[in-house]
């Protein structure tokens, strides 16, 4: 990892010494933590990916309205402290019942429901510039891959390209101290949306045909494919590219893997794609590919406001973005990438994606 797990624990010690400092003072302990809203973060043109801004919130003991969650962030960093010293890993889920108990004397606890919780960790993640891996705190595993990637997790060492077409589940931490790539091949890095396509990918062994590695994340990638694809693409020099529906969403997961999230923005700098490309599905693919107008789902209000929110974000004001967007909204419809079978079962695999890419028909 990039800051190891001392530094990490001093920081977190160093919140518990704010409050004895304060208390010695007879002062008002507070902590600030970044606001994590868009209003608070900024594309960087030059870097091409989301920073956080300089806009914090006091939190603050002695404030009636915020003293519980003073309470709260002091409970969870000093859960964390102790998952540094026992140098072990936890989900959220365990976070929120290590912490959860009835304050003394009355019938209030301290945390409800993980929903409380949650949130909690992604302050202290932003308020110490620590990611959720390095606090120890994982996720389940929400990824897959296959390819010629060779990594030792654990010790063990796993042969991505001989796990048969399931592939090998990605573990949520994926930082080089509990992942090391051994060996990569592959010529590129095909991220994909959704994992009914990556299963038609890997069943055809697209992969092997195109000697790529195929990720998925089933949906918003989580961190831990997304680290692995920025692994794949700063160690091994791997261009990234991002197959997801013809949708808000899709672009706006594309943008996430490409430029960062907003609540990780204090982070893109590790997480951050640049040089991803979105390959697809196009607004303009299904005149090109001869997809009917009835295989298309007609767009929702939904679906009209974020998309109308996407073209206000800076990261999409390039000409062609614009376009893309609006094209969508002009046609009215939407098209999932489980469309193309409407032309072939194996269309996506034999026929588009192999256009697209000895075409170089994506989108920067």
């Amino acid at each position: 990892m990039a800051r190891n797990g001392s530094s990490v624990e001093k920081r977190l010690i160093g919140l518990a010494d704010l409050v004895i400092a304060a208390a010695q003072r007879r002062r008002d302990p507070a902590i600030r933590i970044p606001v994590r809203s868009l209003s608070n973060v900024r594309f960087n043109e030059k870097k091409r990916f989301i920073e956080m801004g300089s806009n914090t919130q006091q939190r603050t003991f002695f404030n009636v309205a915020m003293a519980k969650k003073f309470m709260q962030t002091m409970l969870v960093a000093d859960a964390l402290a102790e998952l540094q010293r026992a140098e072990l890993t936890t989900s959220l889920r365990e976070i929120y019942y290590r912490t959860k108990h009835t304050i003394g004397g009355s019938h209030e606890n301290t945390f409800d429901d993980q929903d409380e919780s949650d949130p909690i960790i992604e302050d202290l993640e932003v308020g110490l510039a620590a990611l959720r891996e390095e606090l120890h705190v994982r996720a389940e595993n929400g990824g897959t891959v296959i390819g010629p990637l060779v990594v030792e997790d654990d010790g063990d060492r796993v042969d991505c390209a001989r796990l048969g077409k399931g592939g090998y589940s990605i573990p949520s931490i994926v930082e080089e101290e509990y992942l090391r790539i051994k060996k990569c091949s592959a010529d590129f890095v095909l991220l994909v949306e959704k994992g009914t396509q990556w299963n038609r990918l890997a069943e055809d062994k697209f992969w092997k045909k195109y000697n790529c590695v195929l990720l998925t994340g089933n949906g918003q990638p989580p961190r831990g494919v997304r680290r692995l694809a920025r692994r794949l693409h700063q160690e091994k020099r791997l261009p990234v590219y991002v197959l997801v529906d013809n949708d808000p969403w899709g672009y706006y997961i594309y943008s996430v893997v490409k430029q960062g999230s907003i609540n990780l923005a204090f982070e893109s700098q590790r997480m951050a794609i640049p040089d991803a490309k979105f390959v697809g599905l196009s607004s303009a693919d299904p005149e090109r590919y001869g997809l009917p107008r009835n295989v298309g789902i007609k767009l929702n209000d939904k679906d009209v406001a974020r998309a109308k929110e996407l073209l206000n974000y800076p990261w999409f004001q390039k000409k062609e973005w614009q376009g893309e967007i609006k094209r969508m909204l002009a046609s009215g419809l939407k098209f999932e990438l489980d469309a193309l079978a409407n032309k072939d079962f194996q269309y996506l695999t034999k026929k588009y994606l192999p256009k697209k890419l000895r075409d170089k028909d994506w989108l920067d």
